[in-house]
């Protein structure tokens, strides 16, 4: 129990172990101290002991009761706004909006643009987002002056390509329900589904409105295209980094490499990364063995995020980037670059260089908090700032793409 209570504190098993080396040194031994005043020292040790365990455990304890009672007055000032919530406002409470408002205000009191909470429905939405498979008709969707929805752009083999419908069409009509009259969000949620259940929308197209039926099914999303140019150059896109990004980006990095590439563009310009992981597997055969980015979390300790196995691929190479380049997007831009792997080509990317986790909550929903910042070879980090790339070139006016030809120039120059 003595020696328990002393490696609490450095400070107190200092103490003690003083005393006791006194007491068994040969210098004291040989003068016969007598047992009681061994006692004594012994008892002065265990007093001092207790008075700074004491005077530190009560400081633990204060802290403690400023956070509870801190959390109690949160709490108190949150019931006191219920309360009179429910006895004065005049709308009807929908319970379910309510919670989720609440937890959704918590987290957006953080003051981090990233971190959020989301309800059960929103978060199903997310997980299917960031899987690259989603169910519906294979369109997205933005709302028109007019007050109807306009379609923006349309996915390659889904229900809307084999309809016949093209971007630019208007939806005036939802399963008969005008959405001007019932606004854009709730038509928007009314053609979510389940796959295999049909929907009937009514489109307006040169001003003639023709009806449409469709099944919705399971849309699989292409992230990653890729061609051969004239130049022997592999030019690979990746529109995002979703769960199936990997897959997609290996098939298409082995064909071009087998129709004989010799040097590889990556347009990485408007992806907003959405997951991480993807990144890191894409990143893995281009690079040698190591950790190559890690996350640095509040207490200091670091978590490895990007590691690569030993197979490379010994190509020059080059990164597309402008300002809507981030998240999982930049880390792989930056990896490449602090490797020395590839040059950046383009304008300042966008700067979210946070590692963040989902945790789900009881309700269904999930929170999606900034956890720790992103850290690559360089040892800087990009969070806020964003990368700076090293041939900066923007698109001009005209709409030539100066930033693409300046990247095929960087890959060519080193193949000469």
């Amino acid at each position: 129990m003595f020696y328990v209570l002393l490696s609490e504190k450095q400070e107190h098993r200092t103490v003690l172990l003083s005393v006791i080396k006194e007491i068994e040194s040969d210098d004291v031994m040989n003068k016969k101290i007598s047992l009681g005043l061994a006692v004594s020292l012994i008892a002065i040790a265990m007093a001092v002991t207790f008075i700074l365990t004491s005077f530190f455990s009560l400081q633990s304890f204060n802290k403690k009761v400023m956070d509870v009672n801190e959390k109690a007055r949160k709490y108190s000032s949150l019931e006191m706004l219920d309360t009179y919530v429910r006895e004065n406002y005049a709308g009807k409470i929908n319970e379910t909006e309510l919670s989720g408002g609440i937890l959704k205000g918590y987290v957006s009191g953080l003051g981090d643009k990233y971190s959020r909470y989301l309800t059960a429905e929103e978060y199903n939405t997310e997980k299917n987002n960031s899987s690259g498979e989603v169910v519906g008709l294979g369109f997205t969707m933005t709302e028109d002056e007019s007050g109807y929805i306009r379609i923006s752009d349309i996915l390659p083999d889904s229900p809307a390509t084999e309809s016949g419908i093209v971007e630019g069409d208007i939806i005036t009509y939802v399963e008969g329900v005008d959405v001007k009259e019932a606004g854009f969000k709730v038509s928007v949620d009314a053609m979510s589904g389940t796959e295999g259940t049909p929907i009937t929308l009514k489109i307006r197209r040169k001003g003639r409105d023709q009806e449409f039926s469709f099944v919705r099914r399971s849309i699989i999303e292409k992230s990653v295209t890729g061609e051969m140019l004239s130049s022997r150059i592999a030019y690979i896109t990746v529109s995002d980094f979703k769960s199936n990004t990997p897959g997609q980006f290996m098939d298409v990095l082995d064909r071009l490499i087998s129709n004989g590439a010799k040097g590889i563009v990556f347009d990485l310009r408007d992806n907003s990364g959405t997951v991480i992981e993807a990144a890191e597997e894409c990143l893995d055969p281009l690079l040698p063995e190591g950790v190559l980015a890690t996350a640095e979390f509040r207490d200091s300790h670091t978590e490895t995020i990007v590691y690569s196995d030993e197979s490379e691929l010994s190509l020059p190479m080059a990164v597309l980037v402008n300002n809507n380049t981030q998240g999982a997007a930049e880390l792989f831009a930056a990896v490449l670059h602090d490797c020395g792997k590839a040059a950046t080509v383009g304008s300042q990317t966008y700067g979210k260089g946070v590692y963040q986790v989902t945790n789900e909550m009881p309700d269904g929903g999930a929170v999606i908090l900034s956890v720790a910042e992103i850290k690559t070879l360089s040892g800087d980090t990009y969070n806020g700032i964003g990368l700076t790339p090293d041939v900066p070139v923007e698109v001009s006016d005209e709409g030539y793409d100066a930033p693409y030809y300046k990247a095929v120039e960087a890959v060519t120059s080193k193949l000469q």
